[in-house]
C-alpha cells in the first residue's frame, strides 16, 4: 500500500486489518489442533498426588482381604476355646513360615489343669455329602437283584451312602477291593449285600443242596460281638433267598471239637482264632469258598492278628492280575478278596504281599477318610488326676438326666472295671465289657447296653471297632487313646448313619503323651489336614503298657 497518498486515520485501520487477519489465521490453526491438545484441568504434582493416594487405597483394600482370609468367616466358629485368642473360625489359614496357635500349647504344665477348647460341628453327616450336590443315585442303580433290593428297603435304607454307591459295583464285579471309609458310613452293607448276590447266583447254578460245613462265602472279624452283628444284618438281608448263615466264635474250642456242630452253611461269618483252629483240624471244608471278607481289617492286619490272618489265607489261591479303575469287567479265577476298614496299617503292603497280588486290589474311599468328622462336636479338657472322675460324674449324670445313652472308654482293663463300680456306686446304671472277659460272661452285654437295660457302658477299645452303635449320643474318653487310628475308631460309635442326633466326643486329657496326641489332632483341625499317622497297632499298645505302669504315666505329669 502506497502510504503517500494515505491519511492517519486508514493507516491505523490498514495496520489494524493486518493484525486482525493474523489473529483469525492463528485462531484456525489453534481450533485444528485443539482437539490432540491434553486439556490440564490441575496441576501435575496435586495428580501425581491424587494417584499415590489411589494406589495406597488399593493396597489397604488388599491388605485387608488378606487379613480377612487368614480370619476367616467370623460367623461360623470351629474352634472354640477359654481363651478367646486361641478361637479359630471357619476358612482362617495360617501363614506357612509361622507357629500354629495351639489351646493345648501350654498343657504340660500342670498349672494348665481346668482349661479347654471345643472343636465344633459345622455340618451334617458326609455320608450322603456327594449326592446332596446333585449326583443322587439309588440302590437300583448299582446293580443289585431285585431280591436283594427288596430285603434291603425291608430293613429301612432308602439311598445309598457315598461309600456303599462306590463300592458294591466293584464288589459284585469280581474284583479284589480295599473299602476305606471313615466310620458309621454303612460299610457293612457295602460289602454284605454284594457277598450275599454272590451266593445268591451261585445256588441257583448250583442248587442250594451243600456238603455240611462247607460255605460258599467267608467274613473274617477280629471280635465276637462284631460277628454276632454281620450275622444278624446278613441274616436279615437274605431273609426268603434261602442262603443259611452261621456264626463261629471262640471259646470252649476244644469242646467244639470233641462234639462238633455240623450242618449246612452257604456264609460263614467267624473269628480268626476259632476258625484257624477248627479247619485245621478239619470241621470246616473251605474248597467251595469264593470270596473272603476282612472287616476290620487293620485289626486283623496288625501285630495281633498278622501272622495268624496271613497263614490263614496264603492256604486260598487267590485271584490275581492288575484291575485298572475303567477297565471292564473280566472272568477270574481264584477267591475274591476283600478288605475293608476306616483306617489302615502303614505296613499293609508288606503284609499282603504274601498272600494276594497288591496290584490286583482296587482302592476304593471317601473324601473324609482320616479327617475329622464334621457333624461330631470333640471336647477336650485338661483335668488333673485328682479332678479326672469328679469331671467323668458330672458328664455323665447330665446325660443320664436326658436319657442320652454313653460310653466310656479306656486304656486298661483294670480302669474299665473299675470306672463301672464307680458309676453304680454314684447311681448311673452302667455295665462292664473288655477283651478280658470270658465268652459266657461277655455274651448278652453289648446287647443289654444297646436294648437300653443300661444307658453307660464302660468298655476297652474291643468296642471301638466296626460296632454298631446309632443309639450312642456321647462318647467319653476317660483315658485318652494311645494311637490316633483308636481315637477315629472311638469318635465313630457317635454320629452314625441312621442316628437320631450329630454326637459328642469329650476327651479327659491328662498325661503327657495324651498331651501330645492331642495337639496333633488340634493342628490337624486348625490346618484342615488329614490326621498324620493313622495307624493302629493293638499288640504294641499292649507291649507299651507292660513296660511302662499307670503310676508312672501320672506321676510324669506331676513332676512338670
Amino acid at each position: 500500500m502506497n502510504y503517500t497518498n494515505v491519511t492517519p486515520v486508514q493507516c491505523i485501520i490498514s495496520r489494524f486489518s493486518k493484525h486482525l487477519q493474523c489473529f483469525h489465521r492463528t485462531q484456525i490453526r489453534w481450533t485444528s489442533t485443539q482437539a490432540q491438545l491434553p486439556v490440564i484441568s490441575i496441576p501435575v504434582t496435586v495428580a501425581a498426588k491424587l494417584e499415590r493416594q489411589k494406589q495406597m487405597k488399593k493396597k489397604q483394600e488388599w491388605e485387608l482381604q488378606r487379613k480377612q482370609s487368614y480370619m476367616g468367616d467370623k460367623s461360623t466358629l470351629m474352634i472354640s476355646c477359654k481363651r478367646k485368642e486361641f478361637n479359630h473360625y471357619r476358612g482362617q489359614t495360617y501363614n506357612k513360615f509361622t507357629e500354629v496357635p495351639l489351646a493345648s500349647k501350654g498343657w504340660r504344665h500342670r498349672k494348665s489343669a481346668g482349661d479347654y477348647f471345643t472343636i465344633n460341628s459345622y455340618s451334617g453327616n458326609p455320608a450322603f455329602k456327594q449326592f446332596q450336590e446333585g449326583h443322587e443315585l439309588e440302590f437300583e442303580s448299582l446293580g443289585l437283584d431285585r431280591d436283594i433290593l427288596s430285603q434291603i428297603y425291608d430293613l429301612g435304607f432308602q439311598e445309598p451312602t457315598a461309600i456303599q454307591a462306590l463300592a458294591i459295583p466293584h464288589v459284585l464285579e469280581g474284583k479284589n477291593t480295599l473299602i476305606a471309609a471313615e466310620t458309621g458310613n454303612g460299610k457293612t452293607l457295602a460289602f454284605i449285600a454284594p457277598m450275599l448276590q454272590q451266593i445268591y447266583q451261585r445256588m441257583k447254578e448250583t442248587g442250594s443242596d451243600l456238603p455240611v460245613n462247607s460255605p460258599l462265602g467267608l467274613v473274617i472279624v477280629p471280635g465276637r460281638e462284631l460277628a454276632d452283628q454281620i450275622q444278624e444284618v446278613a441274616s436279615r438281608l437274605s431273609n426268603n433267598l434261602g442262603i443259611k448263615v452261621k456264626v463261629l466264635t471262640g471259646g470252649r474250642t476244644k469242646r467244639k471239637m470233641l462234639n462238633p456242630s455240623m450242618s449246612q452253611q452257604h456264609l460263614l461269618i467267624a473269628t480268626i482264632g476259632a476258625l484257624s483252629k477248627l479247619t485245621t483240624v478239619g470241621m470246616y471244608d473251605m474248597n467251595l469258598v469264593r470270596h473272603i471278607i476282612l472287616d476290620e481289617a487293620d485289626s486283623l492286619l496288625d501285630d495281633s492278628f498278622s501272622d495268624q490272618v496271613t497263614r490263614y489265607l496264603s492256604k486260598f489261591p487267590m485271584q490275581s492280575g492288575k484291575t485298572e479303575e475303567n477297565q471292564s469287567p473280566q472272568p477270574v479265577s481264584g477267591v475274591q478278596l476283600t478288605l475293608v476298614a476306616a483306617t489302615l496299617p502303614r505296613s499293609l503292603h508288606t503284609i499282603l504281599d504274601p498272600v494276594v497280588e497288591i496290584e490286583s486290589i482296587m482302592k476304593i474311599s471317601t473324601p473324609y477318610l482320616n479327617r475329622l468328622m464334621p457333624h461330631v462336636s470333640q471336647r477336650f479338657f485338661r483335668v488333673s488326676h485328682r479332678t479326672k472322675a469328679e469331671k467323668l460324674i458330672e458328664l455323665v449324670k447330665k446325660d443320664a438326666k436326658k436319657g442320652t445313652p454313653v460310653i466310656i472308654f479306656s486304656n486298661y482293663t483294670k480302669t474299665s472295671n473299675w470306672l463301672s463300680l464307680f458309676l453304680n456306686e454314684n447311681g448311673v446304671s452302667c455295665i462292664n465289657l473288655n477283651g478280658e472277659m470270658g465268652a459266657e460272661v461277655r455274651k448278652g452285654r453289648f446287647q443289654a447296653y444297646q436294648s437300653g437295660q443300661v444307658l453307660a457302658l464302660s468298655c476297652t477299645d474291643l468296642t471301638s471297632r466296626g460296632l454298631d452303635t446309632v443309639k450312642v449320643g456321647h462318647v467319653i474318653n476317660y483315658e485318652f487313646p494311645k494311637f490316633i487310628a483308636d481315637y477315629v475308631h472311638r469318635c465313630g460309635r457317635t454320629g452314625r448313619v441312621g442316628s437320631p442326633a450329630s454326637g459328642l466326643v469329650t476327651n479327659l486329657v491328662h498325661r503327657p503323651q495324651e498331651i501330645e496326641l492331642v495337639q496333633k489332632i488340634e493342628y490337624a483341625a486348625r490346618k484342615a489336614q488329614e490326621f498324620p499317622n493313622v495307624n493302629a497297632n493293638i499288640k504294641r499298645i499292649i507291649v507299651g503298657h507292660a513296660m511302662k505302669g499307670e503310676e508312672n504315666l501320672e506321676s510324669e505329669m506331676e513332676g512338670n
